[in-house]
């Protein structure tokens, strides 16, 4: 008989419970019927990958190629690599500097995120937070204007600013942001501030604030995930529009990166691939790094606001 305050756990040499053995060998079993789909899923998504690559592995490669070589090659990267389609991007295009391209790039980005961010913002406050007649159709009116193809509007827009004498300005590709035209970009930020806490305002309108006040000290801090969602979109969209600056832009000191881009391929003359296609990689590096430095609020702004009803 044994005593109460004596253990029964086995000894040093005793063997191990029976009972562990068959787990183990269920979950081996188990291992081995999902080994065979997680070996295909991980195959297929590295085949995907390499698809998406491709692209990217051929512009580098063909970077450092000559021109005569690129067209036609299915070689990704070159034999006899050379690093003189960067050096003459120093030498300009046209007699014009390569500085110059992208300094107008950046003004026209630059001026579109910050009429963006002016016009949208406040469009958008008028919609989620004051109550005014006629709001909701306005409103749906609005979104219906996502419907309208770019191209239907181009016609009438060129002939509107050729009348106004703006033609080979950067205003007709900067007026319309400050003018709240961007649908989607209003649409984003009446999502995100419908679901601010009402109270705030409550709160603040107690204190004397004004719709300015309150916008302006309560709903832009605290919009700061859409504002910099709409930023990144806007600033990526203006620095890769090609169609308005090709319309609306005459004269080669006032092109953007995009038409740079074009005048490498001269139809009087042999075509620079190898110099277009260091360019290209040269005007990713604005874009990239803007997003690299807000994607976090990228994800939170799409997040919390263009998702939710």
């Amino acid at each position: 008989m044994s005593s109460p305050g004596l253990s029964t756990a086995p000894g040093p040499g005793a063997p191990p419970p029976a009972s562990g053995a068959p787990a183990r060998s269920a979950r081996a079993d188990g291992l081995r019927r999902k080994l065979p789909g997680s070996l295909a899923w991980h195959l297929g998504s590295l085949a995907i990958l390499a698809v998406i690559l491709y692209p990217v592995v051929w512009v580098i490669g063909g970077s450092f190629k000559k021109s005569e070589d690129i067209v036609g090659s299915l070689d990704l990267l070159p034999g006899d690599p050379i690093t003189s389609n960067y050096t003459r991007l120093t030498e300009g295009i046209a007699d014009v500097p390569i500085s110059t391209f992208f300094t107008n790039s950046l003004l026209l980005a630059v001026g579109s995120v910050v009429g963006i961010l002016v016009s949208c913002s406040l469009t958008a406050y008028a919609f989620a937070k004051i109550r005014f007649a006629g709001r909701n159709l306005l409103f749906t009116l609005m979104i219906g204007t996502l419907l309208l193809p770019y191209h239907v509007l181009l016609i009438p827009q060129y002939v509107l600013f050729r009348n106004m004498d703006m033609i080979n300005t950067y205003t007709p590709l900067l007026l319309g942001k400050y003018l709240a035209t961007e649908a989607f970009f209003v649409f984003l930020m009446v999502q995100f501030m419908r679901n601010l806490p009402r109270e705030l305002d409550e709160a603040a309108r107690l204190d004397g604030c004004g719709h300015f006040r309150i916008y302006w000290s309560i709903v832009l801090p605290l919009s700061r995930p859409a504002l910099i969602t709409s930023a990144i979109f806007t600033f990526i969209n203006s620095w890769n529009d090609f169609m308005g600056p090709l319309i609306y832009l005459n004269e080669p000191d006032k092109y953007t990166v995009s038409l740079g881009l074009k005048m490498f391929v001269d139809q009087e003359a042999v075509a620079d691939y190898g110099g277009m296609i260091a360019m290209s990689l040269v005007a990713l590096l604005p874009v990239l790094a803007f997003f690299l430095a807000f994607q976090r609020y990228l994800i939170d702004g799409m997040a919390t606001s263009g998702l939710k009803g």
